[in-house]
């Protein structure tokens, strides 16, 4: 099965449509991959390394271009968006990625508040979501920390509460658990949890199995970037 649709009664935050990508000279990282996310769904990408899991995430979030096909977000072409639109949009996407890009010479608090800066958001607004996020994750006591001087545990889970700051409407979110204990995995599955319960759309890849199996999210896998699977977590 190659495509997939959300419930009728869902709107679709994600529409890819025979999409590819190819590298020079002649490398293909996905191959004509079409499926839907629906808004307020949290969705998996699984595969082995080199399937296009990140190629994927880098086109949702319009770092990179597709080859061939279509990339709709929040019923938008995002490789026809420009100026304003295109500023609005990348305001509603959170990206937390697995190199984690966080600024090393600022403090956690800050590095957080970067998303919600640039939206001009209110100074107390800012400082309570800072503090809120820091508690839900357990890194009260890293408030003022610089984030260089971090484990990269720590490090992941601030990279995780900047993405979803701004309460973003669509959440990328690149091996979230990659470096964590079993306790920071559940604090960081339960936060995302209460993103897509706010509504929020969130795509995550991932190579731990714990976070999907036992749960009804649906998952595709993909497999030299085709997609090679895409049913519910308990049943990949």
């Amino acid at each position: 099965m190659t495509t997939t649709r959300p419930a009728p009664s869902r709107t679709a935050m994600i529409e890819i449509i025979k999409v590819s990508k190819e590298y020079p000279p002649h490398m293909t990282a996905l191959s004509d991959i079409s499926v839907s996310v629906a808004s307020g769904e949290m969705f998996f990408v699984i595969g082995k390394s080199g399937a296009g899991k990140t190629t994927l995430l880098k086109l949702l979030c319009n770092m990179e271009r597709p080859s061939n096909g279509l990339i709709e977000v929040a019923g938008m072409n995002i490789n026809q968006i420009t100026g304003n639109k295109l500023a609005k949009l990348r305001q509603r996407v959170g990206m937390a990625y697995q190199d984690f890009r966080l600024l090393a010479d600022r403090t956690v608090a800050e590095n957080i508040a970067i998303s919600m800066e640039v939206s001009y958001k209110k100074p107390q607004i800012i400082s309570e979501r800072v503090k809120s996020l820091l508690a839900q994750l357990q890194l009260e006591d890293k408030h003022d920390d610089l984030t260089g001087n971090l484990s990269r545990g720590e490090q992941q889970r601030v990279a995780l509460a900047r993405a979803v700051a701004n309460s973003p409407t669509l959440i990328l979110v690149d091996e979230p658990t990659g470096n964590l204990d079993a306790i920071s995995t559940a604090q960081v599955m339960d936060l995302l949890s209460k993103c897509t319960l706010s509504g929020a759309t969130v795509v995550i890849v991932t190579h731990d199995d714990a976070i999907y199996r036992h749960t009804h999210h649906r998952v595709m896998k993909l497999d030299q970037g085709r997609i090679a699977a895409l049913s519910q977590g308990n049943h990949i």
